[in-house]
């Protein structure tokens, strides 16, 4: 499909060598299994372990929806074959608002901090470049997610916006931090 990524290979700082790539639909199976592992792992996601529910034909779909799309983008990242990493693009639907979308990211625990969050932010932007479609790029973090919201700065991400109770853990609210990058 028009404006798709190639594989991209990285050495991370503990040497492991890290491969993003496109979702394929035989990536279903294992990312149900990591979406499942990192639920338990970090408060920082909207779902937990119960409430994912999607079936591997489901998980297919969406892959195969985003692979046919020409402002959606779903990457995994992988460490020896194991899915250690994703980042998910979707971008508007009609024309007034095709330009931009929302993102969401996650790493698995015991590979945080190695710089793989990093690497994922600067595929989506060189890709969102390539595209001629995508200009600006949106995110919804968790105000006390402040390593989060530094590697976003760092990235060029502004903050533009609060959501006052857009997280719900554990019976407190937590605000959501607004910010985007314009391409």
């Amino acid at each position: 499909m028009l404006n798709k990524m190639e594989t991209a290979n990285f050495i991370l700082k503990n040497n492991d060598r890290l491969v993003l790539r496109e979702a394929r639909q035989e990536d279903a199976e294992r990312m149900l299994s990591y979406v499942k592992k990192i639920s338990h792992e970090s408060k920082n996601l909207t779902f937990t372990s119960d409430e994912f529910t999607l079936t591997a034909e489901k998980q297919k779909e969406i892959f195969e929806n985003c692979k046919d799309s020409d402002n959606d983008l779903y990457l995994l990242g992988f460490i020896d074959g194991e899915i250690v990493s994703s980042i998910n693009f979707v971008g508007g639907k009609r024309s007034r608002i095709n330009h931009s979308g929302e993102f969401g990211m996650a790493v698995k625990k015991d590979k945080w901090n190695l710089g793989i969050g990093g690497l994922m932010l600067d595929v989506l932007v060189d890709w969102s470049k390539n595209t001629k479609i995508i200009r600006k790029i949106n995110l919804r973090v968790r105000e006390d997610n402040e390593p989060a919201i530094h590697l976003y700065e760092k990235k060029g991400f502004i903050v533009e916006g609060k959501i006052s109770r857009g997280f719900q853990v554990d019976g407190e609210f937590i605000d959501h931090v607004c910010m985007g990058l314009s391409i």
